[in-house]
Parts: C-alpha cells; sequence; structure tokens
C-alpha cells in the first residue's frame, strides 16, 4: 500500500467493524474481542483481506499508469483535479462561511493597513450568524420563563428531579428481584416460586435435609425448631451465607442468585407441619414469628 488513505481506510473500515462487534455481540462486562476469542480472529482476518484488497488495488493503478501515455495521464489528472475542486465538503465550507478563495480576496482588501497586515472584508459565517439569532431567542425565552412567569429554580428543578429518581428506584427495586437481601425478602407464596423452590432444593438440598424435608445430615426442616432461627429472613441468610462455621451447612449465595435464594427459603418454610417419613429430632430452640 503506497498511500496514506490505504492505510487510513483499513484502519477506519476495521475500526468500524470492531464497534460493531461491541455494539452487536451481548458479551457482558467484558469487550466481546475478550469475551469470545473468535472475535479478533475474525477482525484481524478481516483487516488482513482489507490489506490485501488495497496492495491489489494499489498494484492495478501502478500498472495503468505504466501503460498509459502522458496525454491520457494529463486528462486523468485534470479530471481528477476537477472532481477535488468540486467535491461536496468543500462547497459544503463554502455555504457555512461565506469565504471569498485566495484568488479574489483583492476585491475585498480594505484600506486598512498595520504594520503591512491588511483586513479582508469577508461576510460573517452563516453558522456564527445563526447562531447569534438562536442565542437571542433563546435569551428572550428563558427571561419570560424564568424572571417574568416564575418558572422552577434550579434548587425546585434539583428536588423534582431527586423525587422523580426516587420513584423510578423504588420501581426498579421492586422489578428487580435479585437486589433483595435478608433485610427486605419477604415470604413468596405463589406456586410458580414454590415449584421453583422445590426444584432447586431437590437439586442442592436433599443430600442433607432428604426430599421431605426430614432431615439427614441437617436438621429436620418440617418441625418448628431452628438453630439459626425460622422466618422467611433469618432462612433467606442462612441459605445465603451458610450455617455455623465448622460444622453447618455451606454458604450458597455464590451458586445461587438472591431471587431463586428466596424462592427456596420459601418452599423450606413451607414444608413446616408437614410428615416425612423418618424424621430427625428436633434440633435448635422453638421459633415464634415474634422472633424475626
Amino acid at each position: 500500500m503506497k498511500s496514506f488513505a490505504s492505510y487510513l481506510r483499513v484502519i477506519a473500515i476495521t475500526s468500524i467493524v470492531f464497534i460493531a462487534a461491541e455494539y452487536l455481540i451481548d458479551s457482558g462486562e467484558k469487550p466481546a474481542f475478550i469475551e469470545y476469542p473468535m472475535v479478533s480472529v475474525f477482525i484481524l482476518l478481516f483487516a488482513i483481506i482489507l490489506i490485501g484488497i488495497e496492495i491489489m488495488v494499489g498494484s492495478m493503478n501502478s500498472l495503468a499508469d505504466a501503460i498509459m501515455t502522458e496525454d491520457q495521464k494529463k486528462a486523468i489528472e485534470l479530471k481528477r483535479a476537477k472532481a477535488r475542486k468540486n467535491a461536496w465538503y468543500l462547497k459544503l465550507e463554502k455555504r457555512l462561511t461565506k469565504a471569498q478563495p485566495i484568488e479574489a480576496e483583492g476585491e475585498i482588501i480594505l484600506d486598512h493597513n498595520y504594520d503591512g497586515i491588511r483586513e479582508l472584508d469577508n461576510s460573517l459565517p452563516p453558522w456564527w450568524v445563526y447562531g447569534f439569532y438562536i442565542s437571542i431567542v433563546f435569551a428572550v425565552i428563558y427571561l419570560a420563563k424564568y424572571h417574568i412567569f416564575d418558572g422552577n429554580t434550579q434548587a425546585e428543578e434539583y428536588e423534582q428531579a431527586m423525587a422523580k429518581a426516587k420513584i423510578e428506584i423504588e420501581e426498579y427495586k421492586r422489578t428487580a428481584k435479585d437486589l433483595i437481601d435478608a433485610n427486605t425478602v419477604e415470604l413468596l407464596t405463589e406456586a410458580s416460586d414454590l415449584n421453583a423452590g422445590k426444584s432447586i432444593f431437590q437439586t442442592n438440598c436433599v443430600a442433607c435435609h432428604m426430599a421431605d424435608g426430614g432431615g439427614g445430615i441437617g436438621p429436620n426442616l418440617t418441625d418448628e425448631y431452628w438453630i439459626l432461627g425460622g422466618g422467611i429472613k433469618n432462612v433467606f441468610r442462612t441459605i445465603s451465607e451458610g450455617g455455623r462455621d465448622g460444622k453447618g451447612m455451606v454458604a450458597w449465595k455464590q451458586s445461587l442468585k438472591p431471587s431463586e435464594v428466596a424462592q427456596v427459603a420459601s418452599y423450606v418454610l413451607s414444608l413446616e407441619g408437614t410428615t416425612p417419613a423418618n424424621p430427625k429430632a428436633p434440633e435448635g430452640e422453638i421459633w415464634t414469628p415474634e422472633e424475626e
């Protein structure tokens, strides 16, 4: 690739592909090219293909230049110069600035002369003029709203924004089930939640508590005795943080989501009063709801 523009094209197109991959591929908190190594391989191969295309195009242009006559080269260069002169960005620049070309500066030069420095009488750039008009309109509206019609002050707007944000946060907490903890968890009574809790219990808990909750290595979950306290908050905390050091249940907070802990805790509480096949002797103390 002989020209600097070729390098820029390769970098620009590769960057667009890279950014598109980051937006289109769900890779969680990690960048897509780290989470999925194949993305890096694809982007690398894509860049190599682009470089190959640029080399081929450059070689073809060099070959075409070699077989062209001088008249053909001059005609092509004249055509390119005309295209550059009529480029859209140059037309846009002229509309935005209304500046006179260097060749016409003699027509707008003023008599002011200071140490050889002369002044041109260029028109004000349209973007600046319209921006100035817009600022005037904005100032009039602002003056009318806040100084004539008693619009909200910054402090009032801040309080309104904070109140709105508080409502949105509460709504988010209400719908985001995995934000719950031992202090905010509530007993779940819906059949879908209890069935989900039962499934989690059968997968993770039957080895120690038996399928019917009668107890084995772990305590009986069907009686009213609790080692670390009953009720949804205490059971949630025990499942999440684990039991007694050295001889209690392991902490499940790394394996289960808070919503799943709430489901299995609610299912465990639903076992109280049932009749297991081989109930283990009571352990701990009788717990009443008032103690939670």
